[in-house]
């Protein structure tokens, strides 16, 4: 199948872009990469009457060094992350995620923002944002706003964002040249979303020793303090971190996202920086 007929457009601001929605009434969609949203019309599960390409935007494709955080803009693709066309304050964690994502094609297109406001839960960007805490900015009719990574995803594709707002960009607090942190996805075959996600993260200077189970059916569950499942290897103190995900024991869920989160945290033990 073939998307319904729709009208596009490709404002050079953030104003215009925001404005065209606004007047829609709810018929018009952003639009960047268009690697979620594109099969969806083309199936179509989706036929918006008009398609707003965020991509003329530069501030949107904008990333600096902010001395102690980072902005990167909504409009960044995973290639550039992969490739590490900006300063990357994550000590190579979102370069290693970035090139982990579908294929090189869709990572050429595909976008950060677009990956965050579809709010896929076995999305990389959904729990990769949460772990290392960001901020998402977010742009709209009435002003701006700034939403914590903690309230970004209210359910599976589900966020706070209205129709008529734009999600420009991510804050993060800069990892200090001591932060160690481990990544890990299982898929059956490269390019499919994942089954289970586990992350930690450790920077002992700022006081942060998190983890992050993702790929659940809700937003992704943060172990606020990981330090005992880093300091010792029982897999047995994993299950009530699992059971507070809202995985079903014993089920095939429940044990590979177990695997998972234990095999992330033998990474981050064994000091595995993945760059």
């Amino acid at each position: 199948m073939k998307a319904a007929i729709y009208q596009y457009a490709k404002p050079a601001t953030g104003e215009s872009a925001i404005a065209l929605v606004a007047a829609s009434e709810g018929m018009a969609k952003f639009v960047s990469g268009s690697q979620s949203l594109g099969p969806m019309m083309n199936l179509r599960l989706a036929q918006p009457e008009m398609l707003v390409d965020l991509r003329g935007i530069a501030v949107l494709r904008e990333c600096r060094n902010e001395g102690d955080t980072t902005l990167l803009g909504a409009c960044v693709t995973h290639a550039e992350i992969e490739d590490r066309k900006f300063d990357d304050g994550t000590q190579g964690l979102m370069p290693y995620v970035a090139r982990g994502i579908a294929y090189r094609a869709v990572r050429n297109r595909g976008t950060l923002g677009g990956s965050l406001a579809h709010a896929d839960p076995a999305a990389d960007w959904i729990s990769t944002m949460r772990a290392l805490d960001a901020a998402f900015l977010v742009a709209g009719p009435h002003g701006e706003r700034t939403i914590a990574a903690r309230d970004w995803m209210t359910g599976a594709f589900t966020t706070p964002l209205e129709a008529d707002e734009i999600l420009t960009g991510v804050r993060l607090r800069r990892l200090s040249p001591a932060a160690r942190w481990s990544y890990y996805k299982f898929n059956r075959k490269p390019g499919e979303f994942a089954e289970a996600i586990a992350i930690f993260l450790d920077d002992a200077p700022a006081g942060v020793c998190r983890a992050v189970v993702g790929a659940i059916d809700g937003p992704p569950h943060l172990i606020a303090n990981a330090r005992e499942l880093i300091d010792h290897p029982d897999v047995a103190r994993l299950d009530p971190h699992l059971d507070a995900a809202g995985l079903e024991s014993g089920s095939y869920e429940y044990l590979v996202h177990r695997v998972a989160l234990e095999r992330a945290a033998a990474m981050i033990r064994e000091n595995r920086k993945q760059l």
